[in-house]
């Protein structure tokens, strides 16, 4: 365990191997999705060391807050953000542990004194305009912040499908707390007339158990999920936490269905309340239960929102128009770097 932590702090195994890998591929630009545990931060300066840019996709909050969600007790935590992280390691957030929480805690603190996040990545992806501001917030570099979201392929849509009747409301995602699984189901036994199929498991499935106007279907295979998006009359999405993206919001979109999602972080941004859904006060069930009866009565109103959802996924979260901001990242890493880069990598 002492082995573990300390490589979660500085791997220099990674290194090594790093250095070996550069040499031998030569590569343009390395784009990291995750470095926990055991790859740690090391690996950005391997990178540096070598004169090739690095692009860092930021999928969770883990720089600025040890459990990643800024999420503590079913609320919003933001008490170590642009700080020290201590009450992270007085509460244990990381799971419930004080020692796991204080390792990660321990990576954060050194590589911010290091300078890694400040001179080590060359360009960070925020998966929107919310996560960028929270990160500027946590002390990451506002010119190194770039913004482009996630992607879906997604089956091609049916002629069929298009303008074809649709019914009932739909839930695809994890069924734990930080999904809003409480408010979901209270705004079902507020609402008895709203009709809801699910997907996915978790330990929250048995707040679901037993009632009349909710079907269970468990974990699908994604050909299922999205037969069922483009037969639904709605998606939603009752998160209390900041979810960076919310894929199933774009597979959403791709399928032609509106969302109604929680007022909260970038579910906030990426559905236009009256546009491409409806938004909804975070945790208040009898706010979504009103909503979800309202969207159950206007049909075609939800149908005109689908349409424009569409329009927004093959506009941002289709994979062609997705890869064009992807390669502008990579070209604008590359050209940050040319004039620093080492023998190698100034060559490409």
């Amino acid at each position: 365990r002492a082995v573990a932590a300390l490589q979660t702090l500085w791997s220099r195994p990674t290194v090594e191997h790093m250095r070996a890998l550069l040499g031998h591929f030569r590569p343009d630009v390395v784009h990291v999705h995750n470095t926990l545990p055991l790859l740690s931060p090391s690996i950005y300066w391997a990178c540096a060391a070598a004169g090739v840019p690095v692009v860092q996709t930021l999928h969770n909050f883990r720089l600025a807050c040890p459990q990643a969600m800024f999420l503590r007790d079913g609320r919003i935590c933001e008490d170590c953000l642009g700080r020290l992280p201590l009450p992270a390691v007085q509460h244990g957030c990381y799971r419930a542990s004080r020692p796991q929480t204080a390792v990660l805690a321990a990576s954060v603190v050194l590589h911010r004194t290091l300078g890694t996040w400040r001179h080590k990545v060359t360009r960070y992806i925020a998966l929107n305009h919310f996560c960028r501001s929270k990160f500027i917030e946590a002390g990451l570099p506002a010119q190194r912040l770039v913004v482009k979201p996630n992607f879906v392929e997604a089956p091609a849509l049916p002629t069929q499908a298009v303008g074809a009747p649709r019914s009932g409301l739909l839930f695809v995602g994890r069924l734990s707390a930080e999904k809003g699984t409480a408010c979901l189901s209270e705004a079902l036994c507020l609402s008895p007339s709203l009709s809801l199929r699910l997907i996915g498991r978790g330990v929250d499935s048995t707040r679901f158990e037993g009632l009349p106007n909710v079907q269970l279907l468990g974990e699908q295979a994604r050909s299922v999920v999205f037969a069922e998006m483009r037969r639904a009359l709605v998606l939603v999405v009752p998160s209390i936490w900041y979810e960076t993206f919310g894929l199933v919001v774009a597979e959403a979109f791709a399928s032609g269905l509106p969302v109604i999602a929680s007022r909260i972080g970038a579910l906030a941004e990426l559905v236009r309340d009256g546009d491409t859904g409806l938004l909804f006060t975070p945790g208040d069930a009898a706010d979504l239960a009103r909503v979800l009866a309202w969207a159950q009565a206007h049909p075609a109103e939800m149908a005109r929102m689908g349409r424009a959802a569409r329009r927004e996924y093959e506009a941002h979260y289709a994979p062609q128009s997705n890869l064009l901001q992807l390669q502008a990242v990579y070209r604008d890493a590359m050209a940050c770097t040319a004039t620093g880069a080492s023998s190698f990598g100034s060559q490409h």
